[in-house]
């Protein structure tokens, strides 16, 4: 299951390390037996999307209020420690997060002054209930209960504030959240990033088929907006038999303004990205047959730093991906169907590239082969969609890479037919394709 750093709902955590006051030491009243249940309010609390990627998904947490005794705490569980060791443990897939607690109007102007919604469920508990639920939170802050193994989809900040409800109301919430999901977890996750559609298209690079596989409305809660709509659509069973809602009432405490609003959908970009694919790589053998035709300077410069760009963009990413699969813990990047597409011989077209812009010999005959094998891996991945296991939701990018890599193939074979002792490599470059042109 990923833990990907892009993807981390509960990242802004780090702020409210540094921006909210710090918690006390001393254990609330709900935790040593002192509150009582009638006097006891429990919030589920809804932060939206900010600007930053790891915000995009939003956050959530939950606050207890003892209104006799007049003490309230937030319970955070996107806390993470952001030292020297936090990038490797990430790049490993094994970042720790833990929960804190600390002042909720504080936290709350906190989220305000960065423009994002603040929105409180008050949970419609029995006086048993809300004991047993503040309990839980004030055990799971202490030091030695508070860690835990981050995972996007599966335990994250607002999985463990849904596993906390569901467990004071007796499993009720998971049984009813039983049914199918309304989306897979990738189009849950495309239609966040869809604010940031270069990053979303990288994030879809990087996952493989775990997150297309149908899911429950209970797995679709790793959201915060998502948990909150199931909330407030949940009736609970009481000791009497009686049905009534999960939710008691509504509080907005602030409205984000000028805020583009989540889609509801994900986007449906594959069209404009096989136009792009066919551009690129038209454009490429455009390039391929100009050398061809004129055997000038300028066409060989602009091939080889479209190659350049196109190792720098699509094998950087792929080396990555193929490092992640081969020596972490990040389980959605392994046997990615995307590594068809681009892999660590992508990088090869950086130094290509510049060699190619530069009048190499072998540059171009190198060139071709790479982009030969790239086309047929990519088409190879096509054809073995036709293979139940190769399941992956990654259509977008095969419109996108696969007509790139081909038009490249092509570029690379029509300059060769003008320049036959480029595919010699210990013959030099042509006199003609070093001087002619500009």
């Amino acid at each position: 299951m990923p833990r990907l750093a892009p993807l981390m709902t509960c990242l802004l955590g780090l702020l409210l390390l540094a921006a909210t006051p710090a918690r006390s030491q001393e254990m609330p009243p709900w935790g040593t037996g002192e509150s009582q249940g009638e006097d006891l309010s429990i919030y589920l609390v809804t932060f939206g999307p900010g600007d930053d990627v790891a915000s995009w998904f939003g956050h959530g947490s939950l606050v207890v209020e003892d209104q006799r005794q007049k003490q309230s705490r937030l319970y955070n569980y996107g806390m993470f420690s952001f030292d020297s060791s936090m990038l490797a443990r990430y790049a490993m897939g094994r970042l720790e997060f833990w929960v804190d607690d600390a002042s909720p109007g504080a936290t709350f102007r906190f989220y305000r002054s960065l423009n994002r919604d603040v929105r409180l469920q008050e949970l419609n508990l029995t006086p048993a209930q809300k004991v047993e639920l503040g309990n839980l939170l004030a055990v799971n802050v202490l030091p030695e209960n508070s860690h835990y193994l981050y995972h996007h989809y599966n335990d994250n900040c607002v999985t463990r504030l849904r596993d906390a409800i569901d467990k004071v109301v007796g499993g009720q919430f998971k049984q009813a959240m039983s049914g199918p999901g309304r989306m897979t977890l990738r189009d849950h996750t495309r239609r966040y990033s869809d604010v940031g559609p270069a990053m979303g298209l990288l994030l879809d690079f990087l996952m493989n088929d775990e997150i297309d596989q149908p899911v429950t409305r209970w797995q679709e809660a790793f959201l915060p907006d998502e948990l909150e709509r199931q909330v407030a659509d949940m009736q609970v069973v009481g000791e009497d038999g009686q049905k009534r809602p999960l939710v008691a009432k509504n509080l907005n405490i602030y409205a984000a303004e000028g805020r583009p609003v989540t889609p509801a959908e994900p986007p449906k970009y594959a069209p404009m990205l096989l136009v792009l694919g066919l551009l690129l790589g038209g454009g490429a053998a455009g390039l391929g047959l100009w050398i061809r035709r004129t055997g000038a300077r300028a066409p060989r410069i602009l091939l080889g730093l479209q190659n350049l760009l196109v190792g720098l963009v699509f094998g950087i990413p792929g080396l990555a991906l193929f490092i992640m699969w081969l020596f972490t813990d990040h389980t959605v990047t392994y046997r990615n169907e995307n590594l068809f597409l681009a892999n660590p011989l992508t990088v090869l077209a950086v130094p290509l590239g510049i060699q190619l812009m530069r009048g190499s010999p072998r540059a171009l005959a190198r060139l071709w082969r790479l982009w030969r094998v790239m086309s047929a891996l990519g088409v190879l991945g096509l054809v073995l969609k036709l293979l139940p296991m190769f399941d992956q939701d990654n259509w977008r990018l095969i419109a996108l890479i696969l007509p790139l890599s081909m038009g490249l193939e092509g570029a690379c074979t029509l300059a060769r037919l003008r320049f036959p002792a480029a595919s010699k490599p210990a013959e030099p470059m042509t006199p003609s394709l070093k001087a002619s042109g500009s």
